[in-house]
């Protein structure tokens, strides 16, 4: 985390340790005190405080997984064989059931490594244009000129358009028709 190699987006393929990358961290790598709250068994007035980057918090979380949850994709994939009465996932490498069979608790850890890094560590920079944008190219097209008719409607009782830059709009769509 101290490295801005390892935390900063790279746009070059060319980049290394050496390059200097410089980027604005995502917040979980800053540190942040925590202060837990009082515990009923301690005198009043003690408190405890702990300052740690949250990402060594997701570390956890994610070791944690990897090593209790994330096995049981070998279990998954050995009833999935037993289901269709197969031996192996193939034969890639001798002896060893292919490389599925190797890789089947990854399968498990990589969907929940990309759903918690999803929800709780990446930064989602959504503004007013990206989400209208999203909203209007989810119309069809006659939603959209309808659109565009309500909102030089709703322009005019504003006072912003006049009602001929609403028949010029007006006389515009009827004319994509």
């Amino acid at each position: 985390m101290r490295s801005k190699y390892f935390i900063c987006p790279v746009n070059d393929l060319g980049a290394n340790v050496l390059s200097g990358l410089e980027c604005e961290p995502n917040p979980a790598f800053l540190p942040h005190t925590y202060t837990l709250p009082h515990l009923f068994f301690l005198p009043e007035g003690t408190t405890f405080s702990l300052t740690f980057e949250p990402m060594q918090f997701h570390a956890v979380i994610l070791s944690t997984f990897a090593s209790l949850i994330a096995p049981f994709g070998g279990f998954f994939a050995s009833g999935l064989k037993r289901t269709f009465k197969i031996k192996d996932f193939g034969d890639s490498i001798p002896g060893h059931g292919g490389m599925t069979d190797r890789m089947d608790c990854q399968f498990i850890m990589g969907f929940f490594a990309f759903i918690y890094y999803q929800t709780f560590v990446a930064q989602h920079k959504l503004n007013y244009g990206n989400v209208m944008e999203l909203a209007i190219t989810g119309l069809t097209l006659e939603e959209q000129m309808e659109l565009v008719r309500g909102l030089s409607k709703y322009l005019e009782n504003q006072g912003v358009f006049g009602p001929e830059v609403v028949a010029s709009l007006d006389r515009a769509l009827l004319a994509r028709r």
